[in-house]
């Protein structure tokens, strides 16, 4: 068997919380080396040596292989216009998009490989995919409730991984009902959204269906980062050699099956 050539990764967000667990969580991975990072923030980490820096990935001077990206959607400009130049395969684990946003990489994965994830962990996407089953059995005699907790640092909310949740078991006409305040009864064709956030909870969601005298909950809580940043590194290995597309933990999921 041929040897895995070892692959050249650009950390985009490198200093943020999820970028310093990929640079840990990397050391378990033979096959990946990353080999720059993107992040304005470097004048913070004037003591930072293990690879080069960039302000942002149109200054990238480096030959690499994929572009792994934690960082804000403020950011999403360049990296798109770097990778579309360079043909680069991309990673996108950064949550909080517009609907622009969202249809801006859709665009561009005609002309790269992109793997877009909201949570980037096997086991929620299992939730997710449990939660689906159970709407589709159910029907629409059963209420939905999700509830996402996160850190007190998290910009965005409702998280990404909560819409995603959101968006596996609504239907056409669902409207989604957030942080619930109202008068009147419930409508029967919304799903309810809570976000809260505080001290330095790594992420928790918890899917509730209410029925009429019984109620099924399915719940996730991730204690470290690493199980998002190993997923993402697995993310990594799958997007290499991949042709232009849109592709997500689905496609990872049935890859390792």
């Amino acid at each position: 068997m041929a040897e895995l050539k070892e692959i050249k990764l650009i950390l985009s967000g490198c200093f943020g919380k999820m970028g310093r667990s990929v640079i840990e969580e990397v050391k378990n991975f033979e096959s990946i080396k990353i080999i720059g990072g993107i992040d304005k923030h470097r004048k913070n980490e004037s003591n930072f040596e293990i690879f080069p820096i960039f302000n942002k990935a149109t200054e990238i001077n480096v030959n690499c292989d994929v572009l792994l990206d934690f960082s804000s959607p403020s950011a999403l400009k360049n990296i798109l216009n770097f990778s579309i130049s360079k043909k680069l395969p991309i990673v996108i684990c950064t949550t909080g998009y517009s609907n622009a946003q969202i249809d801006d990489i859709k665009n561009a994965s005609k002309f790269c490989p992109i793997f877009l994830a909201e949570n980037t962990s096997l086991a929620i996407n299992l939730i997710k995919n449990l939660s689906k089953h159970i709407k589709n059995v159910l029907g629409k005699e059963f209420d939905i409730e999700i509830i996402e907790k996160h850190h007190s640092q998290k910009l965005d909310a409702p998280s990404g991984t909560a819409l995603m949740i959101a968006n596996a078991v609504s239907e056409k006409n669902t409207k989604y009902n957030y942080d619930r305040s109202q008068s009147g009864r419930r409508d029967r064709n919304e799903i309810g959204i809570h976000s809260i956030r505080g001290g330095t909870i790594k992420g928790e969601h918890e899917i509730i269906f209410a029925g009429k005298n019984e109620t099924i909950t399915l719940k996730h809580s991730a204690g470290s980062r690493s199980v998002f940043a190993n997923g993402a590194l697995n993310a990594v290995l799958f997007i290499k050699n991949k042709l232009p597309g849109m592709y997500c933990m689905d496609d990872l999921e049935k890859d390792k099956n």
